[in-house]
């Protein structure tokens, strides 16, 4: 029983695990930001292209 008690405190793998689910939501938070952020500029560059041809052509 103290040898696997030990044997417990001593392992790497359970920190090493959450550390990498700790970077994993901070990358994947960070491409949802961004996406959102180019998504929205996109959006809005379309949006002012399709008025500017609308305000051209007279309609």
């Amino acid at each position: 029983m103290s040898k696997m008690l030990l044997r417990l405190l001593w392992d790497e793998d359970g920190p090493t695990a959450v550390e990498y689910a700790v970077m994993l939501a901070l990358i994947v938070g960070v491409c949802v930001a961004a996406i959102t952020f180019l998504g929205t500029q996109t959006n809005a560059a379309f949006t002012d292209s399709k008025n500017k041809i609308s305000t051209a052509m007279g309609s």
